[in-house]
């Protein structure tokens, strides 16, 4: 399987994950303030920065202690690469352990909101923020002796090395977190370091990604052909009229309809895709082709396992009878690429594989086109408005490459799917009602593999148990449960129950993400 990995950016700055919950969230922040990031692994070596030049590091944090003999730590010749670097929290104590200063645990540790004052305002990496600001706290350990060239920059009540800078070398360090929106100054740091320090551009815009992909999907097609994945949803739309954009009709869309998708959907790809947008469409029944390779499983993993195997072996087959086609345009996105454990540079723990990144098989006959694979979800959208697609497929709530597979709990049956697709229905078609659509990242219903006794009229039913889910997010990487109204719960619960007679009980999930993932599986 081949696949080219085209850099969207002529400026890249990297954030150095070392396990710290927020990796992600530096990553969005950067990316808003207008500059390409990338996030990679601790583990990374320094040559990857010298064969792919980085104008800027930023250090994660991490749950670890510094000082712990299997604490994650860096290759230390990157802080010779003479580029700058912020350290935050974890990070900036590993920066002072490594440069030769020392890291104790704290005698208090420090939690939540704490007002720094900064010592050092001539600093630039604290330019026009005020000299008293709130953070956010979360550590137990401190720098208690700074490196040689460094100096204390600012501090809280708890903690005397709170910032630390050494301007000749250009390397920053805060305790704090910049990224969380607790620090209520923390936009202002990030962007100090970004253009006062990197002298980096704000030039990471939807117009400029466009124009140098629509260039990298040439050079890398050339003359040849290519097959879109096309699903619908957000993603393979946008990656679809991207790559229209820049091969023409040398670009055919193929629809799987593998029976996995929700109550009207597949008539509703068919009716947006030719007759709206005017793209090559084939429309492939396989319903019953998918629900035979996944009789009896249970496992999810193995779910999407066979699903993306039997999805390319499909592409194959309709791609034979398009005659010479080398090329596979999928819409994957950076959320997918971080979550499978496939960033480059590394081993990073897989979350869940998808189908287009760990679940493709190793004999693929094509060379993958992924235009979207550094973009976070929202920054799709903003791509799919420069495109010109319409708002409906921009808004669309994303859904999963194996559909209601992943969301019928247990092995896939016809009848699963089809208890599913009616409370599911049902649940979106409130959520809209209500004007909540657009407010809300995800909504779905999990079909849960168990049954309970419930009485409906007079009458004992032994049904299903549904499981409404709604978050929101801004990227799909962290992400909270929706609040609604007790009133408008009951009045989804009673409709499921009434309308779905194999359905007994209705229950609400609010948990968050991280710990739990969006999806059940």
């Amino acid at each position: 399987m081949a696949m080219a990995e085209t850099v969207p950016s002529n400026e890249r700055v990297v954030i150095l994950d070392f396990g710290g919950q927020y990796s992600q969230l530096i990553a969005r922040r950067v990316r808003e303030l207008g500059v390409y990031c990338e996030i990679w692994p601790y583990t990374v070596s320094v040559e990857r920065f010298q064969t792919e030049p980085v104008q800027a590091v930023i250090f994660s944090g991490g749950p670890a202690s510094v000082y712990d003999p299997h604490a994650p730590r860096c290759d230390e010749r990157i802080f010779q690469l003479n580029v700058p670097i912020l350290g935050i929290c974890y990070g900036m104590q590993l920066m002072a352990m490594a440069l030769g200063g020392k890291v104790e645990k704290s005698a208090r540790g420090e939690y939540g909101k704490a007002m720094l004052e900064i010592g050092d305002t001539a600093s630039p990496l604290f330019a026009d923020i005020e000299r008293k600001t709130q953070v956010w706290m979360s550590h137990t350990d401190s720098v208690t002796e700074l490196p040689d060239g460094f100096r204390v920059l600012a501090s809280t009540e708890i903690t005397a090395v709170a910032a630390m800078g050494d301007d000749r070398r250009k390397m920053y360090g805060v305790q704090f977190h910049p990224e969380v929106v607790h620090t209520l100054e923390g936009n202002q740091l990030l962007e100090n370091f970004l253009y006062r320090i990197a002298g980096l551009e704000p030039n990471w815009k939807p117009a400029n990604f466009i124009a140098m992909q629509v260039e990298a999907v040439r050079k890398q097609v050339g003359d040849g052909r290519a097959i879109c994945a096309l699903s619908g949803g957000v993603d393979s739309a946008v990656a679809a009229t991207l790559v229209h954009r820049a091969i023409g009709d040398r670009l055919m869309c193929i629809f799987v309809d593998h029976g996995l998708l929700r109550k009207g959907e597949s008539e509703d790809v068919v009716r947006t895709f030719r007759d709206l947008l005017g793209v090559p469409l084939v429309h492939v029944d396989a319903r019953e082709r998918f629900l035979k390779v996944l009789q009896g499983v249970r496992d999810p993993e193995e779910k999407r396992r066979r699903i993306g195997h039997e999805f390319i072996r499909v592409f194959e087959e309709e791609a034979r009878k398009l005659g010479d086609v080398d090329f596979l345009v999928q819409g994957t996105i950076y959320p997918d690429v971080v979550e499978s454990g496939v960033t480059p540079g590394g081993p990073t723990a897989v979350i869940k594989s998808h189908h287009n990144v760990g679940g493709l098989p190793s004999d693929l006959q094509f060379e993958l086109v992924e235009p979207l694979r550094y973009l976070f979800k929202d920054e799709v959208r903003a791509v799919g408005r420069e495109l010109g697609l319409p708002e409906a497929n921009i808004n669309r709530h994303p859904f999963p490459g194996p559909g209601l597979a992943i969301r019928v709990l247990g092995e896939v049956t016809a009848e699963k799917l089809a208890i599913l697709r009616e409370a599911d229905a049902i649940y979106i078609e409130e959520i809209r009602k209500a004007g909540l659509y657009n407010d809300i990242w995800q909504a779905f219903a999990v079909l849960v593999d168990a049954r309970s006794v419930g009485v409906v009229g007079d009458e004992r039913r032994y049904g299903y148990t549904v499981a409404l889910r709604a978050v929101t997010s801004e990227d799909g990487m962290t992400a909270d449960f929706y609040r609604f109204p007790w009133d408008f719960l009951q009045r989804v619960e009673g409709r499921i129950i009434s309308e779905v007679s194999e359905v007994s009980r209705v229950v609400y999930d609010i948990s968050s993400k991280p710990p739990a993932t969006i999806e059940w599986e």
